[in-house]
Order: structure tokens, then C-alpha cells, then sequence
């Protein structure tokens, strides 16, 4: 049977149609809430050809079904990895670091000291630079942080990027941008060329996977989340469900840092007041 419509051809003879690309867009858009327009199709189409070479898969609507086959969860892990790109680095965006050691951290250090919980969030971290930079401004202005409630908490949807940030080793070459009154006492990596973040960095944050989504599973609230060039995968309704929902979650007065490409936009957008570069405070009314 032939599929109608205009078809992407790869080197294998593997062909997308659009009836194709229409389909993963649509649960890409469902499952993870990525937005794809038409002209995402040819990279799509090259990313995912060396995928299915790889199994043997010669039609993309044999890979389709798959992905609400027996190993669905795998599958569309892989997929999420192939259509994003995870882009990071220590202290990325350095404005925000700078707001987070200037006016975030210093009250928030003021009332754990005197016994108060303090929850900051990093959203869609990727393989786990941003809150292991999060960690690291922490630790240099409060390095005996342990003892109080304090707790950093990274999440991506990506389990295989989660689990990259568990292990926290990276290139040498991505220590090197640490600014100074920050570098790490690294420890050696299990890879050539490769180190690790410290124990008592490491120790500071905990890890989990979250399709931001849908409905967030915490119950208490965060005095400040990072989600930066996340959102930029999402259409604009997407975007303002997301926003609301970080909206929701922060306590007043809690700061949200976005990516320097996105804006905030829809109800949470009366209640995040700019503070800064792509930087907002909660002033619920």
C-alpha cells in the first residue's frame, strides 16, 4: 500500500512521508510537548534514518507502532533525545548567577539559618551542569550548606540525560569556563580527558525525571526555579500552561529564571513581574 503525499528521501531508500512526519509531530506534541513545523521534516527525517538502519526498520510506520510496543517507554526516550538538542554549560546565561548570589541567595541563607526550608528547582536540566552551578554559588557563600534544608532539585524528561547528571563527569574542556571564585576541587573522571564535580557539590542536588507537561507531583513550594531554552520547544499555549504551572509553584516573591530567547506570556504573566534579563518575581495579588 502506498502513502500518499509528498515523501523525504534518505540514502537506504527509507522514505518519510508526510503523513509521517504529520504522525510523530502530533506525538511528539502529545506525549512530550514539542511543537514541530513542516520545516522540522528533513531533520527528523535524517535523525531518525540512522536509528532505524541501526534496528532494520524499513518503514517509518513499522517504527510508529513501536513506540506503543512492549519497550514504548525506551523508544520514546530515544526519540525525545533524537528531536531535542541538549545544549549546557557551567555558569551558561552569567546574569542569572549573578541575581541568584546577589538578591536570591542571601535571604534565603538568612532563613535557613534560623531553621526555614529552602527549595530551589532546575527545570529541564539537561546532564546536570545548571544546578550543579546552582550548587556551586551556594557553596561558596554557605560551604557548611548540609546542615541546614536547603536542597537543589534537577529534573529533565530525559532519563538518559538524568542519568548522565547523576554521574556528574564531564569533558575537562567544560570546567574551563568556571569563573575563578567558583573553580571546582575536581575529582578524576573514569574517562580520558574526563573529571568529575565534588562530592560536596554533588551531594547538594538531587535528581529526578519530570514532563513538565503535566500536573508537578510537589507539594511544598520552590523560592526559585530555573527553566532556561526549554520552552522554546513548546507552541505558545504549551508555553503559558508551563508558565502558569512554575507560577503556581513558587512562593511569593519566588524568582524564575527563562531562557534569554523566550518570554513569559499568558495568566502567569500578571503575576511575574521582569526583575531582570528573562528573570521574574512572584507578586501573587
Amino acid at each position: 500500500m502506498s502513502i500518499a503525499g509528498r515523501v523525504e528521501p534518505m540514502d537506504d531508500g527509507i522514505t518519510l512521508s508526510d503523513q509521517d512526519f504529520d504522525a510523530i509531530a502530533q506525538f511528539a506534541h502529545k506525549h512530550f510537548g514539542l511543537a514541530m513545523s513542516p520545516s522540522k521534516k528533513p531533520l527528523v527525517s535524517s535523525r531518525l534514518s540512522r536509528k532505524l538502519r541501526k534496528q532494520n526498520i524499513r518503514a517509518f510506520g513499522d517504527y510508529l507502532k513501536q513506540l506503543n510496543g512492549p519497550n514504548a517507554e525506551s523508544e520514546r526516550s530515544e526519540l525525545l533525545s533524537l528531536l531535542t538538542t541538549n545544549v549546557t554549560q557551567f555558569f551558561r546565561e552569567p546574569h542569572h548567577f549573578e541575581t541568584l548570589r546577589n538578591d536570591v541567595l542571601p535571604p534565603l541563607i538568612a532563613r535557613a539559618k534560623k531553621g526555614g526550608r529552602v527549595r530551589i528547582w532546575s527545570a529541564g536540566c539537561s546532564i546536570g551542569q545548571e544546578p550543579y552551578t546552582i550548587a556551586a554559588v551556594l557553596h561558596s557563600m554557605l560551604p557548611d550548606s548540609e546542615k541546614y534544608d536547603i536542597k537543589i532539585l534537577g529534573t529533565d524528561i530525559d532519563p538518559v540525560v538524568i542519568k548522565t547528571a547523576e554521574e556528574a563527569q564531564y569533558p575537562i574542556e567544560n570546567f574551563e569556563g568556571v569563573p575563578k571564585e567558583y573553580k571546582f576541587q575536581l575529582e578524576a573522571g573514569s574517562k580520558p580527558d574526563s573529571a568529575r564535580v565534588p562530592k560536596n557539590l554533588r551531594s547538594k542536588v538531587t535528581f529526578g525525571t519530570l514532563n513538565l507537561i503535566q500536573p508537578f507531583p510537589f507539594k511544598g513550594k520552590f523560592d526559585a526555579i530555573f527553566c532556561r531554552n526549554v520552552a522554546i520547544y513548546f507552541d505558545n499555549p504549551t508555553q503559558q500552561k508551563v508558565w502558569h504551572a512554575f507560577q503556581k509553584s513558587l512562593t511569593s516573591g519566588g524568582y524564575l529564571f527563562i531562557g534569554h530567547s523566550e518570554r513569559m506570556s499568558g495568566p502567569a504573566a500578571q503575576y511575574m513581574k521582569t526583575v531582570g534579563i528573562t528573570t521574574y518575581v512572584n507578586t501573587p495579588g
